[in-house]
């Protein structure tokens, strides 16, 4: 009985959110936090916290809809995932909002994931910078600042060549 209520959590995915452009569901909601220096800590480990300040804190998995090419992507986050937030140069903090931002952490999460792993949305840049796009809206970023970021995620990823 235990396996089953495990087979129907799996099966079960929340809307996140929907445009109609992309959907994006999750397993359960993202939880993210900040990863902090204890004194025990290695200088290895400390240069990891700066350079990748939060951690994904369950096991999560994602379902992304692109609904202009009609497919459908899974794919899962594995609990203590490190990673940057959004990379917002410091000089752009004013305008945008700095890296440590709230509203940045669920999108960063996905994105970067999804920039380390092409083959979950079959290499398709396109679709993972709207992803990004709808995730900030659902984060209640205002159009001005998605249009920022949207635009320069889309130009560094061309530059990365993906």
């Amino acid at each position: 009985m235990e396996n089953l209520k495990y087979f129907r959590r799996l099966n079960t995915m929340l809307e996140y959110y929907t445009n109609q452009k992309a959907g994006i569901f999750f397993d359960d909601n993202p939880h993210v936090c900040i990863r902090y220096y204890i004194p025990s800590m290695t200088e290895e480990e400390r240069k990891s916290i700066e350079k990748y300040p939060f951690i994904n804190k369950k096991n999560l998995q994602v379902r992304l809809c692109d609904y202009q090419k009609d497919k459908t992507y899974n794919f899962g986050i594995p609990k203590g995932y490190c990673y940057d937030g959004a990379s917002i140069p410091r000089l752009f903090w004013r305008v945008i909002g700095s890296n440590t931002d709230n509203r940045f952490l669920i999108p960063a999460l996905v994105h970067d994931v999804l920039c380390e792993n092409h083959n979950y949305v079959d290499n398709d840049r396109n679709f993972s910078t709207e992803v990004f796009n709808a995730l900030l809206e659902a984060s209640e970023v205002n159009a001005f600042k998605r249009f920022c970021m949207k635009k320069s995620v889309n130009c560094y990823q061309r530059f990365c060549k993906w």
